[in-house]
């Protein structure tokens, strides 16, 4: 495999996970809905994936890493709702940026349970971070219907569940296939959100079920295998940086599709965020 094979297979991931924003802002039903589909049709493309790669679900699953699986698919779940209650709240763009602050979370996370040092070079991306969510929060509004800084808050919960979700794969690693993984995964995140979709499930719309679908197969499963293909020919270091671009592609499509233009603030606070994010770390 090439080296550019890579790049198109992680630029077409992160512009996937971009479009997972965009998608929940164009499905009309609740975060909760929104979350149980994207993980249920997740669960069935990774395991018709895993069926043709050979790569037995079950295979090395005992009580440790079931524990280990529920406890991060529980912080993926909360990830999703929140993301998703950001989207219907504040827009694409707004609520992408707030979770695009993960890597700010990860640090510090990793200082409290790993005893990580945090040195300059750290305490300076924290500092960028800050700023450009400071920058990225909405002006005071008198319209009572502008929740952008209630939605903001919402993405950087999802950011601060997402890095979680990091560090403790990271700290519990387990003898996981990254395709077993993700299904075990999202089988906790159907499971977690399944009794809260009876009320709402048959009032959707058939393209509604149509796009959930998409969420869940395009932007969840082939999304993560795509990620997975590319670190064949890059660096992880390399891949995450492409990653790392997502909210670019989400804010480039809402603005497109749903005329969200950003604000000069937006886009400068938005910049030092994702300049955070893509600061090249030491080795």
């Amino acid at each position: 495999m090439s080296a550019r094979q890579g790049l198109v297979s992680a630029h077409l991931a992160a512009f996937l996970f971009g479009l997972t924003g965009v998608l929940g802002a164009l499905i009309d039903s609740t975060p909760a809905i929104i979350t149980f589909g994207r993980a249920f049709f997740a669960v069935i493309a990774l395991a018709i994936a895993s069926f043709l790669l050979r790569s037995p679900i079950a295979k090395n699953i005992n009580h440790h890493t079931l524990k280990i699986l529920f406890f991060s698919g529980l912080s993926l779940a909360i990830h999703w709702f929140t993301f998703f209650i950001a989207i219907k709240t504040a827009g694409v763009a707004i609520a992408t940026l707030g979770f695009a602050s993960f890597p700010a979370f990860i640090t510090l996370l990793e200082r409290i349970f790993l005893k990580e040092q945090i040195g300059k070079r750290e305490w300076f991306l924290l500092a960028l971070v800050l700023i450009g969510l400071i920058l990225v929060t909405p002006a005071p509004s008198t319209d009572p219907n502008n929740h952008a800084a209630s939605g903001l808050i919402w993405g950087v919960i999802s950011g601060f569940a997402f890095a979680v979700l990091a560090v403790m794969n990271r700290k519990n690693a387990v003898s996981l296939n990254p395709v077993q993984l993700a299904f075990w995964q999202n089988l906790v995140v159907a499971t977690l959100t399944l009794p809260f979709i009876f009320t709402n499930i048959l009032l959707l719309a058939p393209q509604d079920y149509f796009w959930i679908a998409v969420l869940g197969i395009m932007c969840t499963a082939l999304s993560h295998y795509l990620f997975v293909f590319s670190l064949r020919s890059l660096t992880a270091r390399t891949a995450g940086l492409i990653i790392a671009l997502e909210p670019v592609y989400a804010i480039v499509v809402a603005w497109i599709l749903f005329a969200e233009a950003p604000t000069q603030r937006m886009i400068i606070g938005g910049a030092l965020i994702i300049t955070a994010a893509v600061f090249p770390k030491k080795t």
